[in-house]
């Protein structure tokens, strides 16, 4: 700290002396320089004095004498220097405790990473004897599913205790653990839950564990003679659903030959959750479309359609449906399946169920726009008139796949009304486009043309029949849905409307 001068100094150029009482001043005693006022000002600064303005009155309006001003700024000084030792210690404590906290942490995570260490080179110990059941490596098995539950915790939530066990090497021994035989039920659903945890949003992860040969492995235990243990076969199950989330994994998943095992738990006794997932890992694999192949030579499709109705399950299930319709093979499988229009056309009315509309719009939309045949079997099925409601009533994009298939199915209509006409005309030619002759009284021969004005009658009261009864049932039928009151049930005065209606106002 500078050393404080004394704040009497007066004028910084002069001094007025105090012995004498003539007019005269006299110069500074010592050479003034700017390095010098520099320095006078960087020390009143320093000190908190306040330059010539100092010798001010005091509150008392008394003049401050030198040896006041000398003790209260020595006064000053010491006070603000042990305030800057208190700050300076306080400043050393924090520092101190954030090091300590720091070193606590690095030791945590070296302890941590010990622990891991000693988890994974228990898995990796290798059993003297393949066959357990003799009794010399059980001890060695239940160490080895004791490590595997620790790693099933630990992977649980920790993306980071993840990336560290996969760089141990964890994961090549827990699925080593699957090749014991199926008594060791609780080693192996211990390994297949530590892998599935390690899987979880870690894409490194998956891959390896397919690499490693899990897939081959959990499907040599699902094949063996021996009755599948049902929390075994949940965990296998699982597993399988959260490696076929990865695309590079789908193919290899896909031509394994698991796709049966799925199918079939769905259709079996097997728990809800067991259901759901081997559900949600069918249509992670029938994003693949070389896998829907594999999917349509089980039962998928009967099965499929039967279990619609199920609000679980269905929505589900159209997705998958959806993939399907999306290749050939899909939509050729769809539309010969007998009851396949009708249910579809019934879920286009589950006004409860937004989503399974949606759905049953879209496959109907590409079974529409791909094959004329489908297109037949729709009307048949009476999907018009469900399409005009949801039109109406459905959501946004339910509303735009209706209109789609409708403006489909009426380019349709209007090819074969047309076609109807020309070949209604080549064979009735001579019927309706002759003239008869008729001879009046007067010997006149007189001819009368029959043709075009009474077959284009003919057309124009079919189409307006059509028109009416289309209209007239899609209003009961949305008046139902309602559960509006009676009195608002379509009306003689709306069916006299309607009779004024034509085949332009419909979309269809």
């Amino acid at each position: 700290m500078a050393k404080c001068h004394r704040n009497d100094v007066g004028s910084l150029t002069l001094d007025r002396p105090s012995t004498t009482t003539t007019s005269h001043f006299k110069q500074w005693s010592r050479p003034f320089t700017k390095a010098t006022l520099r320095r006078l000002i960087f020390d009143a600064v320093s000190c908190g004095a306040s330059s010539r303005y100092s010798h001010r009155h005091n509150n008392n309006n008394q003049p401050t004498s030198p040896t006041t001003t000398t003790t209260t700024t020595t006064t000053t000084t010491s006070v603000r220097s042990i305030l800057n030792d208190k700050k300076t210690e306080k400043l050393f404590d924090l520092l101190n405790l954030a090091e300590a906290e720091s070193e606590a942490e690095t030791m945590k995570k070296v302890e941590a990473l010990e622990q891991l260490k000693k988890v994974v080179k228990v898995l990796q110990m290798q059993l003297e004897s393949e066959d357990e059941e003799e009794g010399k490596d059980v001890i060695l098995i239940k160490r080895k599913s004791k490590a595997a539950s620790d790693v099933r915790l630990l992977a649980k939530e920790d993306s980071k205790v993840r990336v560290t066990l996969a760089m141990l090497g964890a994961i090549p021994p827990l699925v080593g653990m699957l090749n014991l035989d199926n008594d060791s039920d609780d080693a192996h659903i211990a390994s297949l839950y530590a892998l599935l945890n390690l899987g979880i949003a870690n894409d490194g992860n998956k891959a390896a564990i397919v690499k490693a040969g899990a897939v081959h492995k959990m499907l040599k235990l699902i094949e063996s003679p021996n009755s599948l243990n049902p929390s075994v076969s949940e965990a296998i199950i699982a597993n399988f659903l959260g490696l076929s989330a990865l695309d590079a994994n789908k193919p290899v998943i896909g031509s394994s030959g698991v796709i049966p095992f799925l199918v079939k738990t769905i259709d079996g006794k097997s728990s809800s959750q067991a259901k759901q997932d081997a559900l949600r890992a069918l249509y992670n694999l029938s994003i693949f479309p070389p896998n829907v192949s594999f999917i349509l030579e089980t039962d998928w499709i009967q099965l499929m359609f039967n279990s619609l109705g199920d609000m679980e399950v269905s929505e589900r299930i159209l997705s998958i449906l959806s993939n399907i319709v999306s290749t050939p093979e899909g939509r050729r499988a769809v539309g010969i399946f007998p009851e396949a229009f009708p249910i579809l056309v019934d879920v286009l009315n589950w006004t409860d169920s937004p989503g399974c509309q949606e759905k049953a719009s879209y496959i109907l939309m590409v079974l529409a726009h791909k094959t004329y045949g489908d297109r037949q079997a729709m009307i048949e099925a009476g999907v018009v008139s469900s399409l005009l409601e949801l039109t109406l009533i459905g959501t946004t994009l339910a509303q735009k796949r209706a209109s789609r298939i409708l403006e489909c199915l009426r380019v349709d209509k209007g090819k074969q009304v047309s076609e109807n006409f020309s070949l209604s005309a080549a064979v009735s030619a001579p019927i309706y486009g002759s003239c008869s002759s008729m001879t009046n009284p007067d010997g006149v021969v007189m001819k009368e043309c029959l043709g075009d004005e009474d077959m284009m009658s003919a057309e124009k009261k079919a189409v307006k029949q059509l028109v009416q009864q289309s209209l007239q049932n899609n209003m009961k039928r949305i008046v139902k849905r309602a559960n509006l009151p009676q009195d608002f049930a379509p009306s003689e005065h709306f069916k006299t409307l309607t009779a004024s209606s034509t085949s332009k106002s419909l979309p269809f």
